[in-house]
């Protein structure tokens, strides 16, 4: 029992020095220890542990974005019976309105998933890095899961994104004025995912 106490006490404290090293590394400026190990600096790190400081940005977002998922599923007669769009960025934005203790990952991580998508894939949708399919299958499997979370039990073995991109309205924009018109509306292609929802 104390043999096992130590080996597990040892363990997580390898771990631990492991991970501080590694986010070290990360977030050091380049030096050729980090040139040298970017790769499985940059294994440990992505997606988890990103560090950055956006944070303290002098120009944050100036758009609100609309992330909408809907689902496809063949049924046993052939026939593809495709949902209607659910605005995920809706859910996370009910998650954090009138909560005094929002959690990180109601407030950023679908934002973030998106963002982390554009800057490897830009306009494309195709991956073309290992690091490119990586935030892809992120993206695909965040949506996955918040579409679970909220169906009603159906499954799917599809799922496709919208995402709708709308300026942030000036300030002392009136309520009444009609809403500003979307600067983006891209649809990403159809993705496979494991079977959800039987």
């Amino acid at each position: 029992m104390k043999a096992g106490l130590r080996t597990a006490v040892a363990l997580c404290l390898v771990t631990t020095l492991v991970h501080v090293v590694l986010v070290f590394l990360h977030v050091a400026p380049a030096n050729p220890v980090s040139k040298r190990y970017s790769s499985q600096v940059n294994g440990w790190v992505y997606p988890l542990f990103e560090q950055n400081w956006r944070l303290f940005a002098p120009d944050p977002d100036s758009f609100n974005r609309k992330i909408l998922a809907r689902t496809a599923h063949t049924d046993s007669k052939g026939s593809v019976q495709v949902t209607p769009w659910f605005d995920l960025a809706a859910v996370d934005h009910s998650a954090v309105e009138h909560n005094v203790f929002p959690s990180h990952t109601s407030q950023n991580l679908l934002r973030r998933a998106w963002t982390s998508y554009v800057e490897t894939h830009g306009g494309s949708d195709t991956a073309r890095s290992e690091r490119a399919v990586m935030l892809q299958t992120y993206l695909r499997n965040i949506a996955a899961d918040r579409i679970v979370a909220h169906n009603d039990g159906g499954a799917f073995d599809f799922i496709q994104l919208r995402v709708v991109t709308l300026p942030v309205a000036a300030p002392g924009t009136a309520a009444g004025n009609r809403p500003p018109a979307p600067t983006e509306d891209r649809l990403l292609p159809w993705w496979k995912v494991d079977s959800h929802g039987k």
